[in-house]
C-alpha cells in the first residue's frame, strides 16, 4: 500500500503543505508507505489547448502524472482562494488529465483520492473542497472517498512538530487517511 501526498499551494510556509505533510507522517507512523511531493518541483505552463495540439502535454505532467500512476490512493491538501480551488492546482488536474493513453491508464481512474484542507478562515477551506471534489469527481472520474479533514484558523492551528494543537482536528485528519489506505487497498483487491 502506497500512498502519495501533495498540496495546491508552492507558497514557502503553506498551511496545506503542513496538512499534506502531517497526513503523510500520519500514514508512515501506521506502517503505510507514505511520500509527500512538493508541485514547485513540476512547473507546468498554464494550460492550453493550441500548446497542447502543436506540443502535447509538458514534460512536467507527463513525470507527475508517472508520479500519481506509481501510488494505491492521492491525498490532496488544498488552499482555497476566492472560495475555490488554486490556480495551480487545477492546472496541474487538468495537464495531468490531458496526458494521452499511450502513458497508461487514467489515474483519476485507478486509484482512489482523499482530500483536505486548512485555513486560517472559520471555515477551513470546506468551500474549496467543493470545488475540488466536484473538479475530480465529475469533471475526471477520480474515485474518491466521503471523509475530507478541515483545519479552520491554520494560522494558530498547528504545534511546531506539524502535528495539530486540537485533538479532534487531529483525529479528523488521522481518520480520513486511515480511510483512504481502507478505500485503496480494496479498490487494488
Amino acid at each position: 500500500m502506497r500512498l502519495l501526498f501533495f498540496a495546491g499551494s508552492t507558497r514557502e510556509g503553506s498551511f496545506n503543505k503542513r496538512m499534506a505533510r502531517l497526513a503523510q507522517h500520519i500514514a508512515t507512523a501506521n506502517g503505510i508507505e507514505g511520500v509527500f511531493v512538493d508541485l514547485a518541483e513540476y512547473e507546468m505552463p498554464l494550460y492550453n489547448g493550441d500548446l497542447e495540439k502543436h506540443e502535447g502535454p509538458p514534460k512536467a505532467a507527463l513525470e507527475f502524472r508517472a508520479l500519481m500512476a506509481e501510488y494505491d490512493g492521492v491525498f490532496i491538501a488544498s488552499p482555497e482562494y476566492n472560495s475555490s480551488i488554486t490556480p495551480l492546482l487545477k492546472n496541474t488536474l487538468d495537464w495531468v488529465s490531458r496526458v494521452p493513453k499511450e502513458h497508461g491508464p487514467d489515474v483519476y481512474k485507478t486509484r482512489v483520492f482523499a482530500i483536505g484542507a486548512a485555513s486560517p478562515g472559520y471555515f477551513g477551506g470546506m468551500r474549496s473542497l467543493l470545488a475540488l471534489r466536484q473538479v475530480l469527481e465529475v469533471g475526471l472520474g477520480a474515485n474518491m472517498i466521503p471523509q475530507q479533514a478541515i483545519v479552520p484558523g491554520a494560522a494558530s492551528a498547528f504545534e511546531e512538530d506539524g502535528s495539530l494543537k486540537d485533538e479532534m482536528r487531529q483525529k479528523f485528519v488521522a481518520d480520513t487517511v486511515e480511510a483512504l489506505a481502507v478505500a485503496a487497498r480494496r479498490f487494488k483487491a
